[in-house]
C-alpha cells in the first residue's frame, strides 16, 4: 500500500510538470508542427505521462504509444480511455523482440529503465543521486520493425527510454521520416551510438532541444559532426534534452 502511494504521488508529480498549460502546449504544438501532420501516424516510445501523446493528437495524428511502467500505462488508458485514435501498448522497446528487465523507480516512474548502465551512471552524478531504483519486473519487449508491421510506418518517431536508445534504434532498419531521442549527459556515449545508428539509417540533417524547453537549439539543421561537436562540448549542468533527425 505505501508503495503504491508513493508511485501514485510520483506519477501526480509528474502529471503537474509535463502538462505545464497553454504556453508550453502551444511552444510543443509549434515544435512538432515540423514532423507531425493532421492524418499522420506517430509513435510515442517512452509515452510517460502521454503529454506527447496529447501534443500528438492536437496535431491531428494517430497515435501508437509504448510504456512498459505498469502504473504509468495504466494513467494512460485512463487518460486516453475514450480516444480511438491511441493506441496503448504495455511493452517495452529493444533491438529484438523477448523480454528486458525493467527497473522501477518507485517514487519517479517516470525514469524507470531497462538499462543497468544508466543506473550505474546516475549513481554519482549531480543531479541523479537521490534517486532510487528499488524493483524489478520483466516486461515483453517488441522491436521498431514490428511495430512498424503491425501499425504502419510513422511520420515522426519520439524515443525516451531512459539509457535505452541505442538499443531502440538497434530495431530499427527501415528509416521513417524524422525521429527524436532522449540524451543524457550522464551516457553521452549512449546519444553518440544513437547518432550513429541515425547515420547509418540515412539521416543527415541533425538539431536538439535542452530540457523541456521545446525549443530547437540551432537556427539551421547541422550534421553529425557538429552534433557531437556539440553534444561533447554541452555542460553536465545541461542534463538532458532530445536529439531530431531528418533526412535533410
Amino acid at each position: 500500500m505505501i508503495e503504491a502511494l508513493r508511485t501514485a504521488r510520483g506519477v501526480l508529480r509528474s502529471m503537474r510538470i509535463y502538462y505545464g498549460g497553454r504556453p508550453r502546449n502551444a511552444a510543443m504544438g509549434e515544435l512538432y508542427r515540423q514532423f507531425i501532420h493532421p492524418g499522420d501516424l506517430a509513435f510515442d516510445i517512452g509515452a510517460h505521462v502521454g503529454d506527447r501523446v496529447a501534443c500528438f493528437r492536437r496535431l491531428g495524428a494517430r497515435v501508437v504509444a509504448l510504456e512498459p511502467q505498469p502504473a504509468l500505462a495504466r494513467s494512460l488508458r485512463l487518460l486516453f480511455a475514450f480516444d480511438r485514435q491511441v493506441t496503448i501498448e504495455q511493452v517495452a522497446i529493444a533491438r529484438q523482440r523477448g523480454s528486458v528487465e525493467l527497473m522501477i523507480n518507485v517514487d519517479n516512474p517516470t525514469v524507470s529503465t531497462a538499462s543497468s548502465d544508466f543506473i550505474d551512471a546516475a549513481k554519482d552524478a549531480g543531479g541523479w543521486r537521490e534517486q532510487r531504483w528499488t524493483k524489478s519486473i520483466s516486461v515483453a519487449a517488441v522491436t521498431l520493425d514490428a511495430l512498424i508491421v503491425r501499425h504502419g510506418t510513422p511520420a515522426f518517431v519520439k524515443i525516451d527510454v531512459e539509457g535505452f536508445e541505442a538499443e531502440a534504434l538497434a530495431g530499427l532498419s527501415q528509416p521513417v521520416a524524422a525521429l527524436s531521442f532522449e540524451f543524457t549527459t550522464i551516457q553521452r556515449d549512449v546519444a553518440r551510438a544513437a547518432i550513429a545508428r541515425c547515420e547509418a539509417l540515412g539521416y543527415a540533417s541533425f538539431n536538439a532541444a535542452l530540457g523541456e524547453s521545446q525549443a530547437l537549439v540551432h537556427p539551421t539543421w547541422i550534421d553529425a559532426a557538429e552534433l557531437r561537436q556539440w553534444l561533447t562540448a554541452l555542460p553536465h549542468e545541461a542534463n538532458s534534452g532530445d536529439i531530431y533527425a531528418r533526412f535533410t
